[in-house]
């Protein structure tokens, strides 16, 4: 039986789910499974990287259900979270996609649903040395990469944030991915 958004009985079912009833916790998230799955897809445009997106949120939203407050409704609260878990997705596919390594979609987009292990596993490691070396860089040019590369922001916009030119944002992010481009050719040595 799902619980009434604001009403007495999910204050009864926030208690238990603190309490540890998972029995509870089903019945707490029961009514808002499906508007949240497709919020993350319309936010991802993947169904399946939307039910991993809540799945994920409800499993954390249970691990620290200690920060949940019976005196306010669960809806925004879960909503919140799954919108946090989209955007962080939405950032990793960014950076995935500039260093044109596969996304773990495009991975999973396959012929055989079974990525192959020692290509993913060669894929972050990739990304996680790209992600160190973006971290070595020189703020300046670190920050306008961020920013324009990453962020999605306007060449003007990351500008104005940082109160310099255009034209040395342009310069500072091409800098910046000559760098990497020459760190990242010696990653491919590597693996």
């Amino acid at each position: 039986m799902p619980a009434k958004k604001g009403g007495n009985s999910e204050q009864i079912l926030v208690a238990q789910v603190v309490a540890g009833s998972r029995q509870a916790f089903s019945s707490l998230v029961e009514a808002h499974i499906a508007r949240l799955i497709a919020l993350a897809t319309r936010m991802l445009g993947s169904s399946s990287s939307a039910q991993d997106v809540v799945q994920d949120s409800l499993a954390s939203v249970w691990l620290t259900r200690h920060r949940l407050d019976a005196s306010k409704p669960v809806g925004p609260y879960l909503t919140t979270i799954v919108l946090n878990r989209c955007r962080d997705r939405l950032r990793r596919r960014k950076v995935v996609g500039f260093f044109g390594f596969p996304s773990s979609d495009e991975v999973q987009a396959v012929a055989d649903d079974t990525p192959d292990p020692e290509n993913l596993a060669a894929s972050r490691e990739q990304l996680r040395l790209v992600e160190a070396e973006i971290g070595r860089l020189p703020i300046r040019l670190r920050e306008a990469l961020v920013l324009v590369s990453v962020e999605g922001r306007s060449q003007a916009e990351a500008a104005a944030l940082l109160g310099t030119t255009e034209k040395a944002i342009e310069t500072r992010i091409y800098r910046a991915r000559n760098r990497l481009r020459e760190r990242v050719k010696n990653f491919e040595g590597y693996s």
